[in-house]
């Protein structure tokens, strides 16, 4: 991967980019409800016009499809990522999270030696995919089922990215807190701005309040990317759009391609002011399959 951006001041900030305060909580619309034990989904809801499938990852014999990142990551997170913590049983991914001192690179782009209070794992597509002008490939829909990690200090994702980051946008599906199970949240970011310590979006981060622990059972979760919309769900139930505007440039992400990216850091700028003492020693997050579909 080839990245323009190389400035420190933005480059550790990147990679799903949290909240400033772990603790604050604010307004959450109503619980979405669910069924508790949704079955699992094979094909996105039908329409006048058809989905048609572009790519799916079933987890059933290997990463080839997956670039493995190794290395430690951005904002202050304190986990290494290695393949060592990736593994594939009976068409699931696990991700597995573990507190072990270790010592790797400080990330891909910076090769100085780090010691690391975890190491966990990280995987983005080979492959880019997002909408365009062309026939039939105006809407994209990126979808994951997914189990995701219990516990403090876990911090899993399900998100995008177009490279250079972050100058053709991030897409940030799910991220979520391992001790707020019944929340997740999503946000998008664009471009970079003279003045700003990260993208040109300005209130994007919106949390969604569920009925159900999401660590509990494994649960899907969407994005449908449309020229001026972009479309949050939760086993099938849209939770949040984003609507085109100034303030969050999703016009102008639109015909950019991005990676696809599953991660579950530690810490960072997700939990700030919280003492990694307290963190969880061990969690996983699994991943049923991955599905992107066009039309």
């Amino acid at each position: 991967m080839k990245y323009i951006f190389a400035l420190s001041s933005i480059l550790m900030l990147w990679s799903c980019s949290g909240s400033d305060d772990a603790e604050q909580e604010p307004d959450v619309p109503d619980p979405i409800v669910v069924d508790p034990e949704p079955p699992a989904p094979t094909t996105p809801p039908t329409s006048s016009t058809e989905w048609n499938l572009v790519w799916e990852e079933e987890f059933d014999s290997d990463l080839s499809s997956w670039n493995i990142w190794e290395g430690g990551a951005f904002n202050n997170e304190i986990q290494l990522y290695q393949e060592k913590n990736l593994s594939i049983e009976e068409g699931v991914l696990t991700i597995t999270t573990t507190r072990e001192e270790v010592e790797g690179v400080t990330n891909p782009f910076d090769d100085t030696p780090k010691m690391f209070a975890y190491t966990s794992g990280r995987i983005e597509s080979k492959e880019l995919y997002g909408p365009s002008n062309t026939d039939g490939a105006r809407e994209f829909r990126i979808m994951s089922r997914i189990q995701l990690p219990k516990g403090n200090g876990m911090w899993p994702a399900f998100w995008t990215f177009g490279d250079p980051w972050p100058t053709l946008g991030e897409i940030d599906i799910l991220e979520a807190r391992g001790n707020q199970p019944m929340t997740f949240q999503s946000n998008i970011f664009y471009g970079v701005e003279e003045g700003k310590p990260l993208t040109k979006n300005e209130d994007t981060e919106k949390r969604h309040q569920l009925n159900v622990d999401a660590t509990n059972d494994f649960h899907t979760y969407e994005l449908i990317w449309k020229e001026n919309t972009l479309d949050i769900l939760f086993d099938g139930v849209k939770v949040h759009t984003y609507t085109t505007s100034p303030l969050n440039f999703v016009r102008e992400m639109f015909g950019n391609q991005h990676k696809i990216v599953l991660n579950n850091a530690v810490g960072g700028f997700f939990f700030v002011g919280v003492d990694p003492n307290v963190f969880t020693d061990s969690a996983t997050m699994k991943v049923d399959w991955v599905r992107v579909y066009k039309r």
